[in-house]
């Protein structure tokens, strides 16, 4: 008795965040306050179930997709000719509350025709059609205006539409509510997806597509199911974002949102449910709060991914699990000293890293590189000397330091314990 009461303790405990994280992102309204603040908040929600549908794809079924933009973006048109018709109706029709249902569904549909093909194939081909349909699909938003807007987009209005709850959709904060109800419902229907047999059947094919087959199951049929499902949800959070802006454009459908999509997913780490909402959250906040401060932000969206490629391919979740992991195991144990140099030397480095592509990107962008130009703080004159030596020697003394002095602490410490067990 004692023992099934514990391990029902610690089924429920794996649960808090479901519990934990909807109670902090009811308050979070009332503690950003700005208009700003709480249409990024909006615009967090959306990405964290295009992250999370996109993962479907990489994380759960091995299928890199270059194009999965196609699906959040004609959602969001499917779901503004809706919205339109709602407003030209006189306010008659689908209730708000449900509006983002059209975008999922016109995203099933179209993942449904153009996974026919896709699918067909893994690996590079698939990656291939994918950029291939992307391209076709983004040309085609400027041809056929009709539908698309042409450069300029359509738009429509929110608070036109009817409500179930009798809510005045004209307000930010009650929009986001909204997002939050859809973020909530979409995470917990994926996460449970993960749990069904076509979860599983999805990772084997993933791991090991010949001995799916071999047991009975046809590998191409769950590509295409859990493609489909993809889009469906990507449709969906295409369609919240029209509720959101008011306002789509030829943009949603591009190779720029297929391609954050793809940084937020594997940043946050495609290995865990998790990692795809932390990813998109970063990526989201970033995108809106670097562009405001450097016109370099691309450029370090870019060196964070090639980092987490290179040296971290579990994501941030990885990284923070497996030190939590091994800080509960004592693996951290006569270590802590060490890590945090290695942390310090590494962010001075890193410190280092970013003035000296800040003075690159003034020097090479500006019409007048001799003009002042403030860093850090500091005004500097690019077309001196010393702002690129000091930068350079940061550079050299923040990872030099922890190149020649963590990684052989680190190594004489773990050498030091494995001779004790012996």
């Amino acid at each position: 008795m004692a023992t099934n009461s514990a391990a029902g303790k610690g089924n429920l405990l794996k649960f808090w965040p479901w519990v934990v994280i909807p109670l902090v992102a009811i308050l979070l309204p009332l503690i950003f306050t700005s208009g700003h603040a709480i249409n990024l908040l909006n615009h967090i929600g959306v990405a964290i179930i295009f992250a999370l549908a996109y993962n479907m794809l990489l994380g759960n079924t091995g299928l890199l997709s270059f194009g999965h933009a196609v699906y959040f973006g004609l959602g969001g048109y499917v779901t503004m000719h809706a919205l339109r018709a709602i407003n030209d109706a006189g306010g008659q029709g689908l209730p708000l509350e449900l509006v983002p249902l059209v975008g999922a569904f016109a995203g099933l549909g179209f993942g449904i025709i153009f996974g026919a093909v896709s699918t067909r194939r893994a690996g590079t081909v698939f990656a291939m059609i994918t950029l291939g349909v992307g391209a076709l699909v983004h040309s085609s938003s400027l041809m056929f205006t009709d539908f698309f807007g042409g450069e300029a987009g359509l738009f429509g209005y929110r608070d036109e539409a009817p409500t179930l709850l009798g809510v005045d959709y004209a307000s930010s904060t009650a929009v986001y509510y909204l997002v939050l109800a859809w973020t909530l419902i979409a995470a917990i229907a994926i996460y449970l997806l993960r749990k069904t047999p076509l979860g599983w059947m999805a990772n084997a094919v993933r791991d090991n597509p010949e001995r799916a087959q071999f047991v009975g199951y046809n590998p191409q049929m769950v590509r295409f199911i859990q493609f489909s499902l993809s889009a469906f949800f990507a449709g969906l959070a295409g369609g919240l974002l029209v509720i959101t802006d008011e306002i789509i454009n030829d943009e949603a459908v591009g190779q720029i949102q297929s391609g954050i999509v793809l940084l937020g997913t594997f940043i946050g780490g495609i290995g865990y449910f998790i990692g795809p909402i932390v990813g998109a959250s970063l990526v989201t906040w970033l995108e809106a709060s670097l562009s405001a401060y450097t016109e370099a932000w691309v450029l370090y969206f870019g060196l964070l991914f090639i980092g987490i490629v290179l040296f971290a391919p579990m994501g941030i979740v990885g990284i923070i699990h497996l030190q939590w992991v091994g800080f509960r195991t004592g693996a951290w144990k006569g270590n802590g000293l060490i890590r945090l140099y290695t942390l310090i030397t590494g962010l001075v480095g890193m410190f280092g890293l970013v003035c000296l592509i800040e003075l690159s990107y003034h020097y090479f962008r500006s019409w007048d590189p001799s003009a002042p130009f403030n860093l850090m703080g500091f005004t500097v004159d690019t077309t001196s000397a010393t702002p690129w030596v000091v930068s350079f020697a940061i550079i050299i003394i923040g990872f030099g330091l922890m190149l020649f002095h963590a990684k052989p602490m680190l190594a004489a410490r773990i050498a030091s314990k494995s001779k004790g067990g012996k």
